[in-house]
């Protein structure tokens, strides 16, 4: 059994050997024209998916990381300054300064309703709430459908490519059966690593965009209870020199 085994090393050696060299001396470009060619038509099912997750990835990265992205600490407390001051007025527009960010929407709702009482003002910060944090969230969830889908896809090609080069090794001769069989192993293999190398992509965008807007939703619901407290406490203020004064009067 020694001498067969070692021969069929020898061979795939040989056969590896000028394909490594090759390989080598191209670059990512020849690659990747290389796997989609050796791939089959089902890697431009994949790609069709890869574009579909990219989009997603770009989507969200832009709309978290750029258009709702503030400086949390510093706007709170310029807020909270102008507030102490009673420049409502001035809070007001500050906010509308940043009119994407779901913070500064919130924030703006609550200070709006400011001088019509704590329940108004928290209903109006619950209701922006409502409206404002779901568009944080959304699409993230599509990343792991894509994920589960691109994977699907991957094997689904795997075991095309198999079935059609099984199917043909009955009709061809022997001597063109070894390279008929490396041709649909390779197919397969790089359906199987396309779909999973997608997959990857969007888990680990998934994982970061997920946890990314459960920090900024925690965040604005936070900073819209601190405002909902210092307004309460800046209405009691101004009630307890009023009574005093009336007292005094008295």
């Amino acid at each position: 059994m020694s001498l067969p085994v070692n021969e069929l090393l020898s061979m795939v050696v040989a056969e590896a050997g000028p394909a490594a060299g090759h390989a080598s001396s191209g670059g990512l470009g020849d690659f990747i024209v290389g796997a989609f060619k050796a791939g089959g038509p089902f890697m431009f099912v994949n790609l069709f998916w890869l574009a579909a997750s990219l989009a997603v990835v770009g989507e969200r990265a832009v709309t978290l990381l750029y258009r709702y992205r503030l400086n949390a600490a510093s706007f709170i407390e310029q807020v909270h300054k102008l507030v102490r001051s009673g420049n409502l007025d001035r809070a007001v527009k500050f906010c509308g300064m940043a009119p994407r960010s779901p913070l500064a929407r919130v924030i703006r709702a609550g200070l709006i309703n400011a001088n019509r009482g704590e329940l108004e003002v928290a209903k109006a910060v619950e209701e922006a709430l409502a409206e404002y944090t779901p568009h944080v969230s959304r699409r993230v969830q599509w990343l792991w459908s894509l994920a589960n889908i691109a994977t699907l896809v991957g094997l689904v090609g795997t075991i095309v490519g198999l079935i059609g080069t099984f199917r043909a090794l009955g009709n061809v001769p022997a001597e063109q059966k070894q390279a008929l069989l490396s041709n649909g192993i390779s197919e397969a293999m790089y359906n199987t690593g396309f779909g999973l190398s997608i997959a990857v992509i969007c888990i680990v965008a998934h994982l970061f965009f997920n946890t990314y807007a459960k920090n900024m939703v925690e965040m604005v619901e936070l900073n819209a209870l601190k405002l909902e407290n210092l307004l309460s406490r800046r209405g009691s203020l101004e009630v307890v020199p009023a009574d005093s004064d009336v007292r005094a009067a008295s």
